[in-house]
């Protein structure tokens, strides 16, 4: 196999094994159990249909571990690509202190600006008002989702990987992390990114989700990455339409799994129409 087939097999074996363990789960470990729910929520069973909450059921077991397996298909995908990859990386240097104080700064203006003075995000300016700070050297570790060394040509890149809908907090977070990153004295990591594994609205242009919209140019800032950026970059071109290819693929699958096993009904007729594209 090539590489782009080795990566095609091994985002299919992720997306697998998650899936399975979560089938395994609703089906023989943890099933709804119409007699539990009635018991538990009389008033809820009286007022609305059990299949309501035996679909509730299904989306708390499946949400949780699917948010950690971005991070698992980003690392399965690099290791193919690069040779190395470590998730929840500790990268642990010095910023300068001036540095600090302006990573405050300009989150505070991003924060709390309102009205005709809001501070709109502006990446190279940001990042350039901070490096000119300096100052005396303080200890400083940051852990970030992803971390991949090239290992041809030792280029180091840092990844905050979220969900394509992350809230304003988790977005603040990453760019906090990601401004300390590229602060350190010495240089730890050459590139750092916060990255979104797929994009809800189509085009990067499109992208509209308000929450990240208040810490980063969405559509603008070059160290923001958004589906087929991130994984072609992380990947090599073609990985991103090898992902979408497997979802796709699986979801078929585990669809009519879900609709037969789970819910113990036909599927409709159009039950695979839907596809992340």
């Amino acid at each position: 196999m090539d590489k782009q087939q080795r990566i095609a097999q091994a985002i299919k074996d992720v997306i697998s094994k998650m899936m399975d363990r979560v089938m395994d789960r609703v089906l023989i470990t943890d099933p709804f159990i119409k007699e539990n729910h009635r018991a538990n929520k009389p008033l809820y069973a009286a007022l609305v249909p059990d299949e309501i909450f035996k679909g509730s059921h299904f989306e708390r077991r499946f949400v949780t571990p699917f948010g950690l397996v971005w991070e698992k298909l980003a690392q399965v995908v690099a290791l193919e690509a690069y040779g190395n990859c470590q998730m929840g990386h500790t990268i642990s240097g010095t910023v300068g202190q001036v540095s600090l104080r302006r990573i405050q700064e300009v989150l505070n203006k991003l924060e709390h600006s309102k009205g005709k003075n809001k501070v709109k995000p502006n990446w190279n300016e940001e990042l350039q008002y901070i490096q000119e700070g300096g100052g005396n050297q303080i200890p400083v570790s940051v852990v970030c989702d992803i971390f991949i060394q090239n290992e041809e040509n030792g280029k180091r890149y840092a990844f905050e990987l979220k969900a394509p809908l992350p809230n304003s907090d988790q977005t603040k977070v990453s760019k906090e992390k990601l401004f300390k990153l590229l602060a350190m004295e010495p240089k730890l990591v050459d590139y750092a990114y916060f990255a979104l594994p797929y994009n809800p609205y189509g085009k990067k242009e499109n992208y509209k989700w308000d929450f990240p919209m208040r810490w980063f140019n969405m559509h603008k800032d070059e160290s923001v990455l958004i589906g087929d950026e991130f994984w072609d970059l992380i990947g090599g071109e073609g990985t991103y339409s090898n992902f979408i290819q497997e979802v796709n693929s699986l979801g078929k699958d585990y669809r009519e799994r879900i609709y037969r096993e789970f819910l113990g009904i036909e599927t409709p007729p159009d039950f695979d129409e839907y596809l992340l594209k």
